[in-house]
């Protein structure tokens, strides 16, 4: 399977379970505000449905691809943990993550999430480039 493959097979498996919680539910596939909705203990069932969903997936990539998925970070510990929690917080203080934006915002032509999008990719960009030019 080529990567190409991989990658458009799960862009597709994003697009189709954002599309369901939306159809069948009307929420919006935002993980920062599921599990937030889970952490309150607000609609349990279908939020800890869709997380569970999301921790299982390598394990249904291993049992279809027939390996576990490569992931190789080179960064060290704070290299990862401080820019998560900032991540972490400005999807709170965003309204929302990439996720619910940049997937089903974009696809709704929400200028909130188009505002949104255009900030996450901006701030992406800034933030390696800067990096790079540290040597980081």
């Amino acid at each position: 399977m080529t990567p190409y493959l991989q990658s458009s097979a799960g862009g597709m498996l994003i697009g189709a379970s954002a599309v369901m919680l939306l159809l069948l539910n009307g929420r919006i596939a935002g993980i920062s505000g599921i599990v937030g909705r889970l952490a309150q203990g607000v609609g349990v069932t279908t939020n800890l449905a869709f997380v569970l969903g999301l921790l299982l997936g390598p394990v249904v990539y291993l049992l279809v691809v027939g390996g576990w998925p490569t992931v190789e970070i080179t960064a060290g510990w704070p290299l990862i943990i401080v820019p998560g929690l900032l991540v972490g917080f400005g999807s709170r203080m965003g309204s929302g993550c990439t996720s619910g934006h940049g997937v089903l915002g974009l696809a709704r032509l929400s200028p909130r999430s188009i505002v949104a999008v255009a900030t996450f990719l901006s701030a992406g960009v800034i933030a390696v480039t800067v990096l790079r030019g540290l040597g980081l």
